[in-house]
């Protein structure tokens, strides 16, 4: 999607405000002894009562209201029985529509006892959006984020996960363009003002190839190795993107 209108951008923000709420309310909840089920179940009861639906289900027949992936799982993790323990790493994605406005945003959470893998890796995510979000300017070449996001995961010992990209999103949930996670002079496109991504980079502590689960939805490393997921939704313009998925400072 491109932001054409001061309408289009108040619709954006209102449901990126959404999911970054119902962000917050599963990350505060998000203790050993919660089935992912259970957890999945605050962010759906919380969009729910604000009006909004869970872009996944409606795109996909997702079988969730939300993806929540464990440990080694990757993304797009089923909500089920499993129950968390401590020291888990705990991705939650979060895809929500509201009147037509489809916003996307991802944490990871780690659960005490806390290794210095996981919170090195979890870290290593967060770092890696920022030096994303220093380049995401109309005018730069899309290959741009996924250079500095791999010159940052790369520098910590870590690997992206080659098979998982940004893209584009604002009208539905996954759109065009592509924005990987490395570099490649294949990726094609330049960054444009309005242009609205979900910029994630999704990283792992050893490098892996994906595998998917027996549920048909959830992808996994394939050597166990602990996998970590940070992402926004972004509007581009000349300076700093307009990040519309993070609540405001308190």
């Amino acid at each position: 999607m491109t932001v054409s209108s001061k309408s289009d951008l108040a619709g954006l923000e209102r449901v990126g405000s959404l999911v970054a709420l119902a962000l917050r309310e599963m990350e505060r909840e998000t203790r050993p002894g919660l089935s992912t089920a259970q957890l999945d179940a605050i962010g759906a009861a919380f969009l729910r009562k604000h009006g909004a639906r869970s872009a996944p289900q409606l795109s996909y027949g997702f079988p969730g209201f939300t993806c929540i992936s464990v440990n080694e799982q990757i993304v797009h993790g089923v909500p089920g029985p499993r129950v968390l323990a401590p020291g888990d790493v705990v991705k939650i994605d979060v895809t929500a529509e509201l009147d037509g406005f489809v916003a996307d945003a991802a944490i990871t959470v780690t659960l005490p006892p806390v290794t210095a893998e996981a919170r090195r890796l979890r870290k290593c995510a967060q770092r890696a959006f920022t030096r994303a979000m220093t380049v995401a300017r109309a005018g730069t070449a899309i290959r741009e984020i996924g250079r500095v996001v791999e010159e940052e995961v790369t520098r910590h010992d870590f690997a992206v996960v080659r098979e998982m990209c940004g893209h584009g999103v604002g009208r539905s949930i996954h759109e065009s363009p592509s924005v990987p996670n490395y570099y490649s002079m294949m990726t094609r496109g330049t960054l444009a003002n309005g242009m609205v991504l979900a910029v994630e980079p999704i990283i792992c502590a050893r490098a892996a190839h994906v595998v998917e689960e027996a549920d048909g939805w959830t992808l996994r490393t394939h050597n166990g190795s602990l996998a970590a997921h940070y992402e926004h939704t972004v509007v581009i313009g000349d300076g700093e993107p307009h990040v519309i998925t993070r609540l405001p400072a308190a």
